[in-house]
């Protein structure tokens, strides 16, 4: 799948929540969503991550925005993290990729020498209209979550970009 890019409209999909619902993004249409793609429940960068978004969920509501992590594990994976750290997001599973690779994500990577296949951990603002209005590659996992919720703050407000 080639990447996307901002302005393109964002691919559909439904996925399973932690909490027994689904999401589908087309359902959303009519007010902007915040989806942040990470690799692995449980994980050191993972857990910094998830906290810091949960830590400003009213904060990207409050801009009417939903929120929703997404990664590659199970629901009932999904259902202990989120338990075992107090998360406020709700998590998809996505295990077969579904979301993952229409957004592009699935990529070769490298770490210590060795090559595999993995998640590229991004963000992305979809805006009300369904089109992509952001993306952000999480360089620093510290830190994204409020670099993501000032980038929905000048999407919703118009301002123009940094």
């Amino acid at each position: 799948m080639p990447d996307l890019n901002e302005g393109d409209l964002a691919p559909d999909f439904t996925l399973p929540l932690d909490d027994g619902s689904t999401f589908q993004l087309s359902a959303q249409r009519g007010r902007p969503v915040v989806l942040y793609f990470y690799p692995e429940d449980d994980s050191g960068g993972c857990v910094d991550e998830n906290k810091e978004f949960s830590e400003r969920a009213a904060a990207f509501s409050a801009k009417g925005a939903r929120l929703v992590g997404i990664s590659p594990d199970s629901v009932e994976s999904h259902v202990k993290f989120r338990r075992k750290y107090g998360l406020v997001s709700p998590l998809a599973a996505d295990p077969e990729h579904q979301a993952i690779e229409a957004f592009g994500l699935w990529k070769l990577k490298k770490l210590y020498g060795r090559e595999f296949m993995g998640l590229i951990r991004t963000s992305f603002i979809i805006g009300a209209d369904g089109r992509v209005a952001r993306i952000i590659r999480a360089t620093r996992i510290l830190g994204h979550a409020q670099k993501m919720l000032e980038a929905l703050d000048a999407h919703v407000s118009g301002a123009p970009r940094k």
